[in-house]
């Protein structure tokens, strides 16, 4: 299961993590979120200890979802040593999320 993060969570677990961070920018009303959210859960699942895979509620945490840039849900970015190094917008094959984090480790 992803990591559930939030604005006052993600300076910890994204931006200051040693290790690859994935993170979707979603809403529980958004329809293509709900395609995408079991994705990013496997995800979670195949890479623990590799990398860290969490999501954001963005109607709840729209700080970062701001600086970020965030216009559209459901938004996937990728973090290296606190640096976008990704961005997926909209939905995609689980792949396209895999070889994100395979690129990166």
């Amino acid at each position: 299961m992803a990591l559930e993060i939030t604005d006052a969570t993600f300076e910890e677990k994204v931006l200051k993590s040693d290790k690859p961070v994935m993170v979707d920018f979603w809403a529980a009303w958004c329809g293509p979120c709900r395609m995408v959210g079991p994705i990013i859960d496997e995800i979670s699942n195949e890479y623990e200890g590799k990398a860290v895979v969490g999501k954001v509620d963005v109607d709840a945490n729209q700080e970062f979802a701001a600086k970020y840039g965030v216009r559209n849900i459901p938004t996937v970015l990728v973090f290296q040593n606190g640096e976008v190094v990704g961005r997926q917008v909209g939905v995609a094959p689980k792949n396209a999320y895999a070889d994100a984090i395979d690129a990166l480790l």
